[in-house]
């Protein structure tokens, strides 16, 4: 059916495509309001042997990732180089495709963007969009809407479908791999489609209908990464295409979310702390937009609408973390808003889904997941705690209003259904296939205590029956910003370093959200250094409780969670053997104070201002990885970065390694004959796409870069 990633564990490593990296997404981390589209992912008894023969193998994988590995002789003592079980000439990949080849492996398909609409699925086969019968949706019957090639784009895939009310148009909004760049394409529903308009650098996009039913699309207009522009444009006779707002105020970027029940379209104004939404009328997009409630800085308020009655969730009043109120909607100024709805302390609001007589709230309490249902006629309120081994959400689209389906997943176990069904009051499981991962494998909750006594959430994993774990390697993740939680989606190569005796652990640090707003805030700007005091905690923790030993330990980050990961290599670099890191954020102060680049001013709030505050200039000098780069002993780092990156430019990590390089040739002058240099590697890849942590084609380079001696 639709474009099936065919993933075989460590093979190649692909993961989920939900691009939660995207600068709007990022923004909106405290409540997503689930998407109109999902993705699934199925499970397939094939063989690593059998996919290996339409694959590229992991010899033929290597041979086009130069560098990709450590050399082995820089994390093996002489004991261990002397003793070569495997031939010489065969490098670290042939070592894991041989051993992986006698061991059978299963094969999960990813099914991309699709979205339901009238009693057709639409998605991507191939490099087509398509659409079938709804009762069809799992056959080869399906009708090809439009060719991605005619874009002429190198490798294109559909980010996101959505479908005209009536059905008489789609639009698609094709991205590639390897830049952020988008085009929005809109195809005319007929006996022959055809496509009626594309427009580049599209953000986000929603339809409704007008009072003469004519279909009216709604789309942002992204420009040097700041989506401040809206645009509304019609097709057909009538067709045009114009400005409908401008945001004006650089730190602010715009977002659009069609209510569920289609009544709004929520015009979502929106800094890291601060947010202003306007609705436009779905029956009537073409009158004035109404405020509902003019910016207040520090307050996040969003928007669902159910039978003439706004749900907002907002951070408004004491104490400073998300709760549910409500309103009339003619009357949605903060003044009329009614508490409905308190969360406990230590929760995060992962999303909200309304229904016709429920509202559903998919929350994360002290790092386990719940799901609240409240009833709406008599404002009930059952919470259900979730299986101990989830990790993460996947909210599926639905229309249907007696049941609530969703998906639970964590890194090393791929998503399963859940149904909770409102008439019977109970929540179902997906019955059949049961993951063998459910035996062969323990998920621990820890804690561990920071400098200044707060508790710190970690999520362990390790093989069942892993005997001695002190001697097993140690895989730490951890991010800690912007207020998202670690990213603990199902990766497979994860549970095939599990499955190999593997520890990991993930580290929910401060300046993170797993806890709520507070947790966020008692981790940036002035407080970044909580962050890294929790990091250093929480290996520690791991170590003195018997989970591997510094020599075997290895730290990984993406993007902004290089901040603390260059920082404690910095400070504590004894805890570590090695470390991996992507498209990483190292040189925080002179990117701050570079105002040309297109997110400095959206990310004052996060990092502060150098530029015009002394004290945050200096405070960002006691943290910031490539300020605090001294003569020292340092883990072996592997660093992947893009060549086009406008998130995190390349230029702040050439200067990061050139300066570590030097540093560590200054010590090893000074340590004598035998002195083991640890191996700095920088991979620039080619491409300017900074949202490849979730890619679903690019492979997992963090994997092929760890010591080659810790994959034997």
């Amino acid at each position: 059916m639709q474009q099936k990633s065919k993933l075989f564990l460590q093979a190649l490593k692909y993961s989920i495509p939900h691009l939660g990296k995207c600068m709007q997404k990022e923004h909106l981390n405290h409540c997503n309001f689930a998407d109109r589209y999902y993705h699934r992912i199925k499970l397939k008894k094939y063989h690593l042997t059998k996919c290996l023969q339409n694959k590229p193998s992991i010899s033929e994988l290597a041979r086009n990732i130069p560098s990709r590995n450590f050399s082995c002789k820089n994390f093996l003592s002489s004991k261990q180089e002397n003793e070569k079980p495997l031939s010489e000439n065969m490098d670290a990949f042939e070592k894991v495709r041989a051993k992986l080849e006698t061991q059978p492996q299963e094969e999960y398909e990813i099914i991309n963007a699709e979205i339901k609409h009238g009693g057709f699925v639409y998605y991507q086969e191939g490099c087509c969009l398509v659409r079938s019968k709804d009762e069809e949706a799992d056959n080869d019957n399906y009708e090809v809407l439009f060719n991605l090639e005619e874009l002429k784009l190198e490798q294109p895939f559909i980010d996101c479908i959505r479908v005209a009310p009536d059905e008489k148009y789609v639009a698609a909004k094709i991205r590639t791999e390897d830049s952020e760049a988008s085009t929005c394409i809109v195809v005319k529903l007929s006996d022959q489609p055809v496509m009626e308009a594309s427009f580049p650098n599209v953000s986000s996009f929603e339809w409704v209908k007008d009072e003469e039913d004519e279909d009216v699309l709604f789309y942002t207009f992204q420009r040097n990464l700041r989506c401040h522009d809206v645009y509304r444009a019609t097709f057909g006779d009538n067709k045009r295409n114009e400005r409908f707002y401008t945001e004006k105020d650089p730190s602010f970027f715009v977002f659009l979310y069609l209510t569920k029940d289609s009544r709004f379209l929520t015009m979502n104004i929106m800094s890291k702390t601060t947010s202003e939404v306007w609705l436009i009328d779905g029956l009537s997009p073409w009158d004035p937009p109404v405020l509902i409630q003019k910016r207040i800085h520090g307050v996040l308020y969003y928007v669902e609408h159910r039978d003439d009655e706004l749900y907002i969730l907002t951070n408004v009043g004491e104490p400073t973390e998300f709760k549910l109120m409500r309103t009339a909607a003619d009357t949605p100024a903060i003044m009329n808003w009614d508490l409905f709805f308190t969360m406990k302390r230590n929760t995060k609001v992962v999303d909200l889904d309304m229904f016709k007589d429920h509202c559903v709230l998919f929350l994360k309490h002290s790092n386990l997941l719940y799901v609240n249902v409240i009833g709406l006629a008599d404002d009930s309120v059952r919470s259900l705690k979730l299986p101990p081994w989830a990790c993460g959400f996947i909210i599926d689209t639905n229309s249907d209003p007696k049941n609530c389906p969703f998906q639970l997943c964590s890194p090393i176990r791929p998503p399963k259904y859940y149904t909770y069904k409102f008439a019977e009051g109970k929540l179902f499981e997906e019955t059949g296939h049961e993951d063998p991962i459910t035996k062969t494998s323990r998920v621990l909750r820890m804690e561990a205590k920071s400098k200044d006594g707060k508790l710190v959430p970690m999520t362990v994993f390790h093989k069942t029956d892993s005997e001695d774990l002190q001697k097993k390697p140690l895989l730490v993740q951890v991010y800690g910003a912007y207020g998202m939680d670690l990213k603990m989606n199902f990766r497979p190569e994860r549970r095939v370093l599990v499955d190999d005796g593997w520890i990991l652990a993930y580290c929910h640090v401060r300046g993170g959200g797993e806890l709520g707003l507070q947790w966020h805030a008692d981790g940036r700007l002035t407080k970044k250094l909580n962050g890294l005091a929790d990091l250093e905690a929480c290996i520690k923790t791991l170590h003195d409780q018997g989970f591997s030993q510094p020599s075997l330990t290895a730290l990984t980050a993406f993007s902004a969670g290089g901040v603390l990961v260059g920082a404690l290599c910095n400070s504590s670099p004894e805890l570590l053997r090695a470390v991996t890191l992507e498209a990483p954020f190292l040189d925080v102060l002179n990117t701050m104070m570079d105002t040309t680049l297109p997110l400095t001013l959206e990310e004052l709030e996060e990092w502060g201002n150098p530029s015009s505050d002394e004290n945050h200039k200096n405070y960002i000098k006691r943290y910031c990885p490539c300020q605090n780069i001294k003569p020292q002993h340092y883990p072996s780092i592997h660093i992947t970065a893009y060549e086009n990156d406008e998130r995190v430019p390349l230029k702040g990590i050439v200067n990061y390694t050139e300066k570590l390089k030097e540093a560590i040739a200054e010590h090893a002058k000074d340590s004598g004959e035998g002195y083991q240099v640890p191996n700095i590697i920088l991979d620039i890849q080619p491409g300017g796409n900074h949202v490849i942590e979730d890619s679903h084609k690019k492979p997992c380079f963090t994997i092929l870069s760890l010591p080659s001696a810790f994959l034997q």
